[in-house]
């Protein structure tokens, strides 16, 4: 059964190139347009492998959606890859703090991002 991988970003064209680059490496994907979409998306879908999260989102930003997955029992232990604009540090290191896992930032190219997915997805 294929890896089912959540992207969250708001911007439609950057989910597309995810999406594309990861079905294509044979997982399943699942989208949300930002952090409170992607609460809501992991309490509707059944189990989610890996999240990929923007930072700088409109109504929920991708900090505050990680610390808000870390928090439920059911997604603690989901590794989440930032992929955003950020580059700086401090940022870098918030993310840390909330519980992401990897840091990419845009632009990037999509072997790079499934390197980094297959690092962190468990078989």
């Amino acid at each position: 059964m294929a890896k089912t991988i959540l992207i969250v970003d708001d911007s439609t064209s950057l989910r597309t190139i995810v999406k594309l680059a990861l079905v294509r490496a044979g997982y399943d994907v699942i989208e949300a347009g930002d952090g409170k979409e992607g609460l809501a998306q992991l309490d509707k879908a059944g189990k989610v492998n890996l999240i990929v999260s923007d930072v700088n989102m409109p109504n929920m930003d991708g900090i505050t959606f990680v610390t808000h997955v870390k928090a439920h029992p059911r997604h603690k232990f989901t590794p989440v890859i930032m992929l955003t604009t950020e580059g700086q540090d401090a940022k870098k290191e918030q993310g840390r703090a909330a519980g992401a896992k990897a840091w990419i930032v845009k632009p990037f190219n999509p072997p790079q991002l499934l390197d980094a997915v297959s690092k962190l997805i468990l078989p």
